[in-house]
């Protein structure tokens, strides 16, 4: 609810309790959305007057829900228990309001719109009512004996009547915060609600067009000798048009919308020179000059298929291509194959295995020719790890280590604990994160996943999942920011660990080492079971 909005009906409330229509100021507090600890207390002040004491109770809890240190909440509260005869309970809210007093011998109110002064000796001798009520004569005669000792004004002779009160045995009425003075908002606040129009309204003074009163601002015109005809003309039915240049909104109603945007045509030009518009979801103005009809292509085939409202057409993406090897100008080795010789693995033809009394050589390649560095570490038989963390880091280690001591070594790079680190690594021609297979077996090295004398990887920190099961892995398309503390946070790419499924539209998962729920639109399912593909 906006601020206005709120301000609005309280001035109006307070207006309806100065003329005394308690009904009316109900009706008026119940129309806001959000209301607050003072437009609470002030429900609670009209529900009073008109006797109600059960209603003025529960809008005083509230207000006390809404504002816990409200000393005269406490007070208006105890002394509305007192009259319903729960006195355990007014006894309490006398002891808060004291508490809350903060030593003070009185608090004005004055500050936050209620013409209101609170004492300490009015909460002290609410406080002697209740132990009347409740027989304890001389405990109500002390409290009344040390309120007659507080410094300050305002006493009259109160104390000394609810004295006399007492040494008769009759109980002395609860003191109320008096009827009509309610929480009133701030006056320059109130005097700023109206509109005003500092500017004023143009007129058009002198105009080659005819009977043109537009007097706004806007880019020329395309004008025809003697008179003035704007046209909109559409690509044949279509009301898709594209804007020429970006435009700022300049008043109420209008849209800020790019240069090159489209938008949907959903009004007729007006006098202004404005049509209704449709923009990302939002309905607004902009102006028939800045439009021009938007080149929407449908095929024959797919003119059932057009969209018939307006929303903007989604845009066309492209998948990114795979960059293409040089040709190298030495022609590859053949491979014969006998029966002796089982058929080569992907593994094998990356990388053949030498004979161990043989120094491995390589043979110079496009990529080698690009990197001296790499063809260097090739050479001696290592591999070059890329390693994509919070940062990247690269370490060169050998073809034969396994993955528990390249995990260690990634370890110790990066500052994390083994037990916490996981690592994962693309197929050809997929998006997924799949985790190296045999991560934690023997006998699998970095050569599964090297090429070209290179391995990529990438690795999260994450505490191990504790009873719980992965149904299947999702690849995040877009960032997507918490919007809640049961939200969960990732970034474009990041494989997320499927734990749960709350809704058509919400998924539970983990990544990361957090676990919690996100829009399942922000990620998609390439692999349709992948802790299968993983056991197969």
């Amino acid at each position: 609810m906006l601020y206005t909005e709120l301000l609005q009906l309280w001035n109006e409330a307070v207006q309806a309790v100065d003329a005394k229509d308690w009904q009316g100021a109900l009706a008026i507090l119940e129309q806001i959305s959000e209301p607050t600890s003072r437009t609470l207390f002030n429900a609670a002040s009209a529900h009073l007057a008109l006797g109600q004491l059960e209603l003025a109770l529960r809008a005083l809890d509230l207000t006390l829900a809404k504002d816990e240190r409200l000393a005269v909440g406490f007070f208006q509260r105890g002394a509305v228990m007192m009259q319903i005869d729960r006195l355990e309970e007014a006894l309490s809210d006398c002891i808060w309001a004291q508490k809350h007093m903060r030593g003070n011998v009185v608090i004005d109110y004055k500050q936050l719109g209620l013409r209101f002064k609170l004492y300490s000796w009015q909460v002290l001798h609410n406080a002697a009512a209740v132990y009347c009520r409740m027989g304890q004569w001389e405990r109500a005669r002390e409290v009344l004996q040390s309120a007659s000792q507080e410094r300050g004004g305002g006493r009259g002779g109160n104390i000394e009547v609810a004295l006399d009160s007492i040494l008769r045995g009759e109980v002395p009425a609860p003191l109320l915060v008096p009827e009509g003075l309610v929480f009133r908002p701030r006056k320059q606040d109130v005097e700023q609600l109206p509109q005003r129009d500092f500017l004023g309204k143009a007129k058009v003074i002198s105009s080659i067009i005819p009977n043109d009163d537009f007097g706004g601002f806007e880019p020329l015109r395309l004008q025809k000798p003697g008179f003035y005809e704007p046209k909109m003309d559409g690509a044949e039915d279509s009301r898709y048009m594209r804007m020429r240049t970006p435009y700022m909104a300049r008043g109420l109603g209008q849209l800020t919308v790019p240069g090159g945007a489209m938008v949907f045509l959903f009004g007729e030009e007006d006098r202004d020179g404005m049509a209704t518009v449709i923009y990302d979801g939002e309905r607004g103005l902009l102006p028939v000059s800045l439009l021009e009809p938007a080149d929407v292509k449908i095929s024959k085939g797919k003119k059932e298929n057009r969209v018939p409202r307006g929303i903007p057409l989604p845009p066309g993406l492209k998948p990114p291509t795979r960059p293409q090897a040089q040709p190298s100008s030495v022609a590859p080795p053949r491979v014969c194959i006998t029966s002796d010789t089982p058929p080569p693995s992907y593994t094998t033809a990356t990388h053949a295995l030498l004979p161990a009394s043989e120094p491995p050589r390589y043979t110079a390649n496009t990529a080698s020719d690009q990197n001296a560095g790499e063809s260097q570490g090739a050479e001696t038989g290592s591999v070059v790890v890329k390693v994509h963390y919070i940062y990247t880091v690269a370490l060169s280690v050998p073809l034969d280590t396994p993955y528990d001591k390249l995990k260690e070594q990634i370890a110790q790079k990066l500052g994390q604990p083994v037990s916490q680190l996981r690592l994962r690594h693309k197929q050809h021609g997929s998006r997924v994160l799949m985790p190296l297979a045999g991560e934690d077996e023997p006998g699998y090295t970095v050569q599964e996943v090297a090429e070209a004398g290179r391995a990529t990887l990438w690795c999260q920190a994450e505490d191990p999942l504790a009873n719980r099961t992965i149904l299947y892995q999702m690849v995040a398309l877009y960032d997507y920011t918490a919007q809640g503390p049961e939200d969960l946070e990732f970034s474009e790419g990041d494989t997320i660990d499927i734990l749960g499924e709350v809704n058509d539209e919400w998924l539970e998962g983990h990544c990361a080492g957090s676990i919690g729920i996100f829009p399942s639109c922000f990620s998609y399912r390439e692999n349709m079971d992948i802790t299968q593909s993983l056991e197969l």
